[in-house]
């Protein structure tokens, strides 16, 4: 018997890119990277999200006993949120005797934002 010849797909797949190709890059770093996925995983949530949403609504911040009526979650619920969401740098938080507001920062502010004017855009 003769030699065999590979057939077309052993060939097809081979591990040199076609010239089309350019090796994939972008310009943040690793800790970059990690931040922003922990940001959107805060707020990928419904509770956390919807949260936010209020926190940033509220004019000198809203106090985590306002949020577990609105949100309709238990007070354990809330307190996870808001820790996920002050982690992730996207709200403040101060004491007054015993109350804790939450205020949402700028980088919130501008991801809340960013979606509102996607929402409403139109992609061509």
């Amino acid at each position: 018997m003769g030699e065999q010849k590979p057939n077309d797909d052993s060939t097809r797949f081979s591990s040199q890119q076609p010239s089309c190709c350019r090796d994939a890059a972008h310009s943040l770093t690793e800790q970059e990277l990690a931040a922003d996925i922990q940001t959107l995983a805060a707020i990928g949530n419904e509770t956390r999200y919807e949260a936010l949403r209020l926190i940033a609504a509220a004019d000198d911040g809203a106090c985590g006993c306002e949020l577990e009526p609105a949100l309709g979650v238990s007070q354990g619920a809330v307190s996870q949120a808001l820790s996920r969401l002050y982690a992730a740098g996207l709200v403040t938080r101060r004491k007054d005797g015993r109350w804790r507001y939450y205020s949402a920062t700028s980088r919130a502010e501008r991801l809340l934002n960013v979606l509102d004017e996607t929402r409403t855009t139109t992609d061509d």
